[in-house]
């Protein structure tokens, strides 16, 4: 027999919270509802009287974005055996998403899709963390096959044009705007200015056929590590100088 839990319900449109209320009451018998909020004032307010086992959170509340992800913070830092998750209609505000699972939410559910299910609050009831509804899921896993194939083409240019890592770090840095005099002065790095400017006509004879390394200057040479999967835009910073 499945254990009963006590829900707070947040959420700002009426009729959502009426539907949300349903859902609870047909599909989730264990859930008990002891308080509904749909301003952040209404629902500390709830706190006071109940203390829940669960707070179903919707992150936009008064035309606010961030409210919810206050709300998370707070509670997590304050009461942490409360489980939060985020039932939210912010279908495309994928940075809400990242900053509500920093401030320790179990998990998000789309206001798309399947909606809430009872298979999704259980789970987090039961102590899962990182609880999705297929939305979000297909975003996650498009995300890391591209990461994916990403990292597999960098390993593959890196083998076939025999990078290594002061290749890289070079490139990566003229890509940045260094001059050859900086990345010379970067922390852990064995080469001075005539080494580097060997090094970067060497990148030239390896990275461009033999009728085009003519004039080939530093943007023009990063400009094909990138095309080549050598550097990735998304992995472009500095080293500690």
């Amino acid at each position: 027999m499945k254990k009963h839990f006590k829900v707070i319900i947040v959420e700002d449109a009426k009729l959502e919270l009426k539907g949300t209320e349903e859902i609870f009451r047909n599909e989730i018998p264990t859930a008990e509802i002891v308080g509904t909020a749909m301003t952040e004032n209404e629902f500390w307010e709830q706190m006071k009287i109940q203390t829940p086992d669960l707070v179903l959170l919707d992150l936009g509340l008064g035309g606010s974005t961030t409210v919810g992800v206050d709300i998370c913070t707070q509670l997590k830092k304050n009461c942490p055996e409360i489980k939060v998750l985020i039932f939210t209609g912010e279908i495309l505000n994928e940075k809400l998403w990242v900053d509500v699972l920093d401030a320790g939410a179990d998990g998000i559910i789309l206001k798309t899709g399947e909606l809430l299910t009872a298979i999704d609050v259980e789970a987090v009831m039961e102590g899962k963390r990182m609880v999705f509804n297929e939305p979000i899921l297909e975003k996650i896993v498009a995300r890391f096959k591209a990461s994916v194939i990403q990292e597999q083409r960098c390993q593959e240019a890196i083998i076939e044009y025999d990078i290594d890592e002061y290749d890289e770090r070079l490139l990566r840095h003229l890509a940045l705007g260094y001059t050859k005099e900086m990345i010379a002065n970067l922390k852990g790095m064995p080469f001075g200015v005539k080494s580097i400017e060997k090094r970067q006509n060497d990148l030239v004879n390896r990275l461009f056929p033999e009728d085009e390394r003519n004039g080939v200057n530093a943007t023009r040479l990063t400009t094909r590590a990138f095309q080549l999967h050598i550097l990735d835009i998304d992995n472009l910073e500095s080293d500690e100088e």
